[in-house]
């Protein structure tokens, strides 16, 4: 498999709460993450990230869902890019407050770095997190 077909292959598992036990076989060891969004700032790891996302979409907001707008990959850099809508309604347990029943339709785009092995090896979140907080009546 290609490294985009992986990269792709990743995003579909960690968007649909699959965990770290879905996202794993394409991922290299210790794989860093960053974000400059609030709630996922302190994450280091693709790992502690796949694994926030699939307590989020099954605890927080069960039934979360996303609509891929535009993909691609540049191979000069082994980098694969994601732009997509997160639509979530806030049901479920989690988050600073009680569920408020509230929903977001939140933009975000995922930059994925891919190693030698066709494996993601970093994974930066580009997503306006504020947005989505007060959406979903946390702010």
């Amino acid at each position: 498999m290609s490294a985009f077909e992986n990269a792709q292959k990743f995003f579909e598992a960690c968007e649909t709460a699959k965990g770290w036990a879905g996202c794993s076989p394409y991922v290299a060891d210790n794989a860093s993450f960053t974000a400059q969004s609030e709630p996922i700032a302190d994450m280091k790891t693709v790992q502690e990230y796949c694994d926030w996302m699939a307590g989020f979409a099954t605890v927080t907001a069960p039934g979360s869902s996303y609509d891929l707008h535009a993909s691609s990959f540049d191979e000069a850099n082994r980098k694969a890019t994601f732009f997509a809508t997160y639509h979530a309604t806030h049901t479920g347990d989690g988050g600073p407050v009680p569920p408020t029943n509230k929903e977001t339709h939140s933009h975000y785009v995922y930059v994925i770095e891919m190693n030698d092995d066709d494996k993601v090896s970093d994974m930066v979140k580009i997503w306006n997190a504020p947005w989505a907080m007060r959406e979903l009546g946390w702010m």
